[in-house]
């Protein structure tokens, strides 16, 4: 009787540590997603430029994806610079599809979409120029 009951409760369980499992796979890409936009924000303020800010925030939101290990496909990223000016900010808007093909026993859908929004304000008083040396 026991063989009985355990044969019944297994599957159950399973499926109930594979949805914990999803639950936390979805979580991690959503706070690695985060971490990117924020990263690649911050890179684009420290830049001199709006050109060149758009080229580090993209260079750094790559490559902190890259070492995260995240399988984040076909990323979108979006840098505004219209407010590059002293006071103003930079927004870096990241968006990607995470493959969840792995979790289909549990109904989960294939892919994802994961988006963040991150804005760095520049500094007051910082001196933007055109990047080139004196």
């Amino acid at each position: 009787m026991m063989s009985l009951e355990l044969v019944m409760v297994f599957p159950v369980i399973i499926v109930m540590l594979l949805t914990v499992v999803a639950f936390g796979r979805v979580t991690h890409g959503r706070q690695l997603v985060d971490e990117a936009a924020a990263v690649g924000s911050r890179a684009a303020a420290l830049a001199t430029t709006p050109e060149q800010a758009m080229q580090q925030a993209r260079s750094s939101v790559t490559a902190t994806l890259a070492e995260a290990g995240v399988s984040c496909q076909d990323p979108r990223i979006d840098v505004d610079t219209t407010r590059f000016v002293p006071g103003g900010q930079v927004t870096v808007v990241l968006r990607c599809s995470s493959d969840l093909s792995q979790m289909a026993l549990i109904g989960l859908p294939g892919h994802l979409d994961l988006t963040s929004t991150a804005r760095t304000p520049i500094e007051q008083y910082r001196d933007l120029g055109d990047g080139e040396s004196p």
